[in-house]
């Protein structure tokens, strides 16, 4: 009997060591699975929409929530009493959601309303998606109430398996904008995530029969040692506002930093990578940051968003952005460190669970789709960021703590007062309006540590910063903001009331002068500035074309803008504009705003909806010019950027039209795509970015390719020599609605400059 006791203990360990690196790799691997789906699904979604930002808005909205219903179905299966009924049941679900592989967009969603898009997409997404990824949601608290089930020694405290889980849902996000999207086509992508997604129902088949056979007296055990009291209602009610104020703040932040900084390409992989990441962090057996250390600096990381809102996002713009990111990452570990401090024992594991999701279901409802409705600019950060003040643990405050807090309070009522007071005195405004509000921030940051500011005090204090930031705003000049589900844009009047500016974050979409000079107002026909000046390469493109034609011009114009391409219309001519936003259409014919279309096109008409569906409706060879005016936006449509789109275009032209594609962008470098696209089709490209050499304000270099059949087709602008004739590169792939490439645009850009 002594000889085999060692071999029976050598052969336990193995068993352990066996069923922890099972369930470890078919947790990572569901997670995988589970956030590279994501991404890619979306992405076939995201042409219905003209590439909208606020897609992955919703999209996140509804993953979350059919987070919450695969974790409650999870916990319903772990009140059965039977062992062997869960894994039958999970595993019939899992085979029953393969029939929808590969993915694909469910009939009946061909073509999104005229409004209502975000429950239009809601509902694409349960009827294409909805199945497999409820069942894939359910896997990560299923497998870890299972491995405590196998009376593992590390079963009296899974939750180290969650932390495996999100580092699989880090990787995913990451390899997809890094690697599967430039290598891999749609379709190659759909074809590989349905083989993993067989894999994986085989791997959790593995861990149900490990669960099965689990020997009895070790889950005896187990169960013994779990007899801890149930959590209070108080305690639930705390889980679900620690997950849902920093599920709220991602969405929050990435909407801030693409709107009101910048609108970059994949700059929601960011926020949405250090989100995860903190889940990673705060789950370790043996966490790397300390909790403690991490709700030290949590006030300083409000304080410092109170500022960075005061400061805005132009004066530099990479230390803004990282700002921004680095606050919400710690915000987000001190939320998330109170979650994993406080969390049940392993027998309330899979209700646990439930109250997460549904917390980052409730923060991502309130911050994806409740406030693009409620709100007319991004309201919900700095209302989220009060709140993280109230995430803090319940601390008795040290001695005179109120004293200070009231101090505080009365010090920022009254500048508050005295500055409206002042007026609007530009001194004051200048110079002391963000170091003024810097000081509550950080006078709140520091009570909240020193003095263990009671967490209802510090969030008064930090609300108090931020109505600060909203009364004084940083726009010199009036500020009037329009929000729909396709963004949040600004109209800006100078403090002279000499220009109104079309802004989305600080790209600059149109602009129009309304006072000369001396200060007298302008009358009659405006002016077209911008990007679209005569001696821009807009302008000399329709000019090129009209005097080519030598007759009035057909013209289709993808892009409303401003509007102010009506005014490049010629008496005669035939202009039909394509757009995807109500909102800029209302925009633009608001004389208050802008002119351009009361003054020059009053009877226009536009098309309401996405361009690659509308304009392919329209009848062909009609148009002697087609103007594609998506790209200016740094949230670019690439639907309409691929060899199909192209095809389009080249329909609808008359014999000898053209096709002209605005593709100025800060970020990307789109000239190469618009070639590659025209020459697939058989067109020939000649590109301008050039400076016309026009001084005068809001007057922009821009970037046009112009393609046709034969050089003739573009008369002029064949010989002008800011007008380069030119091939499509080699290393450049060409844009198909299968594949596309967008960090390769944003690193030739980043090699190349302008």
């Amino acid at each position: 009997m002594t000889a085999s006791s060692p071999a029976g203990a050598v052969s336990s360990a193995t068993r352990e060591r066996a069923v922890l690196a099972v369930y470890t790799v078919t947790i990572f691997t569901s997670a995988l699975l589970l956030f590279s789906v994501q991404p890619l699904f979306t992405k076939m979604v995201l042409p219905r929409l003209g590439g909208s930002p606020a897609v992955w808005s919703v999209a996140m909205v509804f993953f979350q929530s059919l987070l919450l219903g695969g974790y409650a179905y999870a916990h319903a299966l772990m009140m059965l009493k039977s062992r062997v009924l869960p894994v039958a049941i999970h595993l019939v679900l899992l085979a029953v959601a393969a029939t929808f592989l590969p993915l694909s967009i469910a009939s009946g969603f061909a073509e999104p309303p005229e409004s209502g898009y975000a429950f239009w997409l809601l509902g694409l997404f349960a009827v294409s998606i909805g199945l497999p990824f409820f069942a894939l949601a359910a896997n990560n608290p299923l497998l870890q109430a299972w491995f405590v089930r196998t009376g593992h020694p590390d079963g009296l405290d899974p939750y180290f398996l969650y932390a495996s889980s999100n580092i699989g849902s880090f990787l995913a996000l990451l390899s997809y904008p890094l690697l599967l999207e430039p290598s891999l086509t749609l379709h190659a992508q759909n074809l590989w995530w349905a083989a993993g997604y067989g894999v994986l129902i085989l791997l959790i088949a593995v861990c149900g029969y490990l669960m099965l056979r689990a020997p009895a007296m070790a889950v005896a055990s187990t169960a013994a040692t779990d007899a801890a009291p149930a959590p209070s209602w108080t305690q639930w009610g705390r889980w679900v506002f620690l997950a849902a104020v920093p599920s709220g703040l991602l969405i929050a932040v990435t909407a801030h930093i693409s709107t009101d900084v910048a609108a970059a390409p994949l700059l929601w992989v960011l926020p949405l990578s250090l989100y995860l990441l903190t889940w990673v962090l705060v789950f370790q057996s043996r966490p790397l940051l300390s909790h403690d250390w991490m709700l030290a600096i949590q006030p300083f990381a409000i304080a410092g968003t109170v500022i960075l809102l005061a400061v805005g996002g132009e004066q530099n713009l990479l230390l803004t952005l990282g700002g921004h990111q680095l606050c919400f990452f710690l915000i987000a570990m001190a939320c998330h460190g109170e979650l994993a401090r406080t969390r049940p024992p392993a027998r309330y594991l899979t209700g646990f669970y439930v109250a997460l999701s549904f917390g980052g279901m409730v923060g991502g409802l309130f911050a994806g789709l409740l406030a693009p409705f409620t709100f007319s600019w991004v309201a919900e950060y700095p209302i989220l960021l009060a709140l993280a003040a109230l995430c803090r643990p319940k601390w008795t405050p040290r001695r005179g703590a109120m004293r200070l807090w009231l101090i505080a309070m009365v010090a920022g009522l009254a500048l508050i007062a005295f500055a409206g007071h002042l007026g609007k005195v530009e001194a004051f405004l200048e110079t002391w309006r963000v170091w003024a509000i810097g000081a509550v921030a950080v006078v709140a940051a520091l009570l909240a540590v020193a003095m263990r500011l009671n967490r209802f005090q510090f969030a008064a204090l930090v609300a108090l910063g931020l109505v600060l930031v909203r009364v004084y705003p940083l726009d010199e000049g009036r500020v009037e903001t329009v929000r729909s589900f396709f963004g949040v844009h600004k109209i800006v009047v100078t403090p002279d009331e000499q220009y109104h500016v079309l802004m989305h974050g600080t790209t600059i979409h149109g602009a129009e002068k309304f006072k000369a000079d001396d200060g007298t107002p302008l009358t009659g026909r405006p002016e077209p500035i911008t990007y679209y000046h005569n001696d821009g390469g807009m302008g000399r493109a329709i000019a090129a074309v009209r005097a080519r034609k030598d007759a009035p011009l057909r013209v289709a114009a993808i892009g409303l803008g401003a509007g102010t391409l009506a005014c490049q219309a010629a008496p005669g001519e035939m202009w039909r504009f394509f757009e995807i936003d109500r909102t800029m259409v209302e925009t633009a014919r608001d004389p208050k705003y802008f002119t351009y279309v009361s003054s020059c096109m009053p009877q226009m008409e536009p098309v309401i909806g996405d361009a690659r569906l509308t304009f392919a409706r329209e009848p062909d060879g009609v148009y002697d010019l087609v103007i594609v005016d998506a790209y200016s936006s740094d949230a670019i449509p690439i639907h309409l950027a691929t060899k199909e789109a192209m095809a389009i275009y080249k329909a609808k032209l008359a014999p000898n039209g053209v096709v002209m594609m605005h593709v100025s962008n800060r970020h990307l470098e789109l000239a190469s795509v618009a070639v590659g696209i025209a020459d697939a089709n058989g067109l020939m490209s000649w590109v301008f970015n050039e400076d016309s050499g026009r001084n005068g304000e809001y007057i922009f270099t821009t970037n046009v390719v112009a393609s046709a059949r034969v050089p003739e087709d573009v008369g002029a602008l064949a010989s002008d020599p800011l007008w380069e004739r030119t091939a499509p590169r080699a290393d450049v792939r060409v844009w198909t609605d299968d594949y596309s490439n967008v960090l390769g645009a944003v690193m030739r850009r980043l090699r190349e400059g302008d």
